[in-house]
């Protein structure tokens, strides 16, 4: 099968790479489409050590599985999650996967992932797609969970201030998900030109310089680089809860004084409920298609990734087929 891949920091498009080797449990699935983010981006820099096929998320059609239990997911359109623990851990027993000290990330971490003809995946992670969610919305699965995260970890009230910092991949689907809490939401960005779109879905928006410091009660932090960690941290009030959404290569230093000194609640955010993107997604709650900025095929994966890297560019997605 056709695939990108990454090795020792190279990304590479292979014309004849192995299908996956199913395992008792996994499904084989065909690659409708898939998006590329700033994680793929990142690993491509080395963020992991992946050796492998990159991608992670995905919608696509299952064409076989290990297990005859399972026939009933034959030809099902799916999005899948991505974390793949050892199922007999504490962590696994208690909290599920997406922490087991052993997991494997699909495209992210020691598992093949999706930009590839075929990927596989325990059917056990599966979720199937609602008929009338098209494959461009159903693609946006994996980072809305993501983004809907946040409301699983944090109660918010109407009366806060919330800003979310960078109007980029996923920050466009944190800011619409926290606009409907009914919290006075607004987008922060480096340019009037990255402002545009959140503009155009309807956010409200601010220059990240030109917001004063203190100036809100919960920041999200999704610019993918140090740079906006310590805008978030001047922007956070004391007291105040910062999430951090970004993971990065670079090792940049960041001031953490303010931490401590004004006793800022820190909260990691990964994944997130499926299920509920899903749901989100057949109710058209959010704008999925104006992220969507090309759309590639697998053999062009490299000029796909080298527009992703382009300033300001949203979602690039990626087809098995030329289009």
């Amino acid at each position: 099968m056709r695939a990108l891949v990454v090795a020792n920091g190279q990304l590479t498009y292979q014309a004849q790479w192995p299908e996956p080797d199913l395992q008792l449990g996994e499904a084989l699935i065909r690659l409708v489409l898939a998006g590329i983010c700033s994680t793929d981006l990142e690993i491509v820099k080395g963020y992991t050590a992946l050796q492998g096929v990159l991608g992670h998320e995905f919608v696509g059609v299952v064409t076989a599985v290990a297990d005859p239990a399972d026939q009933s997911w034959l030809t099902r359109r799916v999005v899948g999650e991505i974390n793949l623990g050892c199922r007999h851990c504490a962590v696994c027993l208690n909290d599920g996967p997406h922490h087991c000290p052993h997991r494997t990330v699909l495209g992210i971490i020691n598992r093949d992932g999706a930009f590839a003809d075929y990927l596989a995946l325990p059917v056990v992670n599966l979720h199937p797609v609602p008929d009338h969610v098209p494959d461009e919305a159903a693609v946006f699965t994996e980072p809305l969970a993501a983004a809907l995260r946040i409301l699983e970890q944090s109660s918010i009230s109407p009366e806060e201030r919330i800003a979310v910092i960078g109007p980029g991949r996923l920050g466009l689907l944190i800011g619409q998900v926290l606009a409907q809490t009914g919290g006075q939401v607004t987008l922060l960005g480096r340019s009037a030109q990255s402002l545009a779109l959140p503009e155009q879905l309807g956010l409200r928006t601010g220059l990240a310089e030109a917001a004063a410091d203190n100036s809100f009660d919960f920041v999200v932090e999704a610019t993918g680089s140090a740079a906006g960690l310590a805008h978030a941290l001047r922007l956070v009030r004391p007291l105040g809860r910062l999430v951090m959404k970004s993971t990065y290569a670079d090792k940049e230093p960041v001031d953490l004084t303010k931490l401590v000194v004004g006793e800022i609640t820190v909260i990691g955010s990964r994944c997130g409920p499926f299920a509920t993107a899903l749901g989100w997604l057949a109710d058209r709650r959010i704008q999925t298609e104006p992220l969507i900025d090309g759309r590639y095929s697998l053999q062009d994966g490299l000029t796909a990734f080298a527009h992703a890297q382009r300033p300001g560019v949203r979602k690039i997605l990626l087809t098995p087929n030329n289009e």
